[in-house]
């Protein structure tokens, strides 16, 4: 029966291609052979002395990734401080070291065994299993548990370095990705659009926007989304210092609001609620000392963004802006351009009117105007209708 457990956690490492496959392999293998109805896997953030949950078998998939507790509550908090095993028979509900979390129920529970995830003398967070009956467990089962942790630990240890290497290389994907685009010509609400939606997938956004600094009235209206919310979408325009946003592009620096619902600065948690969007991390773009504009980026569950997750949004704001920048001036150059092109033609009509009719250039160009009004069309739609006729004759 042992040598069945240790064969199917050799199949699960070898079959996992990160460290959350494994963690769901392994917690099921061990939750099946300890005769189980239940079990988790959390990580430690040594930073924020969190720890959150990584994989679960049976209850609550949903909220792996999104469940944090601070590492010195509950019975798995005192397993990833002390560094020990702890086994429970009954009522593990009335240990006082347990926590209640109203979204895991945990108090169906009775029997409870748990133990750290160790990479060497580092604990990497804890696994447990339970059950709904009262269960004495076996001496055996407890080494099994405690062996586990460590083989299981270095694993994950392992994988997460490799997912590590792997979330890089895609930033820098993303970033080239990004810088590619600047470079490739395209208008402006082309390159944010591009922009937005290779941000949201590197960083797995719920919603990812670009919101643009009006100089003239102070204000920041949204110029791109992968979002296809009207709600979201149609926003009001915000203030310079107003909201999250707003703030970011006052202070020039990130803000980020661990839930948008509950932030008291926050101006639209109604809409929040209805999009499902949680945590928000605003970034300002600024070329120069000067700011053009914030990007977004929002979570749909709890979630506290890491330095690495900073960075990689202000090298986007940072491409962001130049791309904005050159775009501008490239439009602006175009526009000078047309406008020199349509006084050329509107000149040329004139000369020719003038000419057949023996009008001075003021009536000439009254004439272009009348016609323009009369057809709906512009001066330089008109004036390019008399130099075609005219070369034709």
């Amino acid at each position: 029966m042992k040598e069945n457990f240790w064969k199917s956690m050799l199949e699960a490492t070898v079959d996992s291609k990160s460290s959350k496959e494994f963690a769901d392999s392994m917690i099921c293998i061990i939750v099946r052979y300890l005769g189980g109805d239940g079990g988790f896997v959390y990580l430690l953030d040594p930073r924020k002395n969190l720890i959150r949950l990584f994989a679960s078998k049976n209850p609550y998939p949903d909220l792996t990734d999104r469940l944090s507790f601070s590492v010195h509550e509950g019975l798995t908090g005192w397993i990833v401080r002390t560094g020990e095993t702890l086994v429970i028979e009954r009522a593990c509900y009335r240990d006082d070291r347990f926590k209640l979390v109203d979204k895991l129920v945990e108090e169906n529970y009775e029997a409870f065994i748990g133990a750290p995830l160790k990479a060497g003398n580092e604990i990497l967070g804890a696994f447990s299993v339970m059950k709904k009956d009262p269960r004495r467990w076996k001496k055996s089962e407890t080494i099994l548990m405690e062996k586990t942790g460590i083989i299981a630990g270095r694993i994950i240890s392992n994988f997460k370095e490799a997912d590590e290497n792997r979330r890089k290389l895609q930033m820098l994907d993303s970033l080239s990705q990004i810088s590619s685009t600047i470079i490739s010509g395209k208008y402006l609400q082309e390159i944010l659009n591009l922009i937005v939606s290779i941000t949201a997938e590197a960083t797995g956004s719920k919603i990812c926007s670009i919101m643009l600094l009006d100089e003239k009235t102070g204000e920041l209206k949204i110029k791109a989304s992968q979002s296809l919310s009207p709600e979201y979408l149609n926003k009001p325009n915000l203030k310079v210092g107003e909201s999250a946003s707003g703030r970011a592009v006052l202070e020039k620096r990130p803000i980020a609001v661990p839930d948008v619902t509950r932030d008291p600065l926050y101006r639209f948690p109604d809409i929040a609620r209805k999009e499902g969007l949680v945590s928000l991390l605003a970034v300002p773009m600024i070329i120069k000392g000067r700011v053009v504009g914030v990007i977004n980026s929002y979570t749909d569950y709890p979630h506290e963004f890491s330095d690495e997750e900073i960075n990689l949004l202000l090298s986007v704001a940072a491409q962001s802006a130049i791309a904005i920048e050159n775009t501008k001036l490239m439009e602006e150059k175009i526009a000078i351009q047309e406008a020199l092109e349509s006084r050329k033609i509107v000149e040329k009509a004139k000369g020719i009117l003038m000419k057949i009719r023996n009008i001075p250039e003021d009536e000439a160009y009254r004439i272009l105007q009348k016609q323009a009004m009369d057809r709906r069309k512009s001066i330089k739609e008109i004036a390019e209708a008399i130099v075609l006729a005219a070369e034709i004759k």
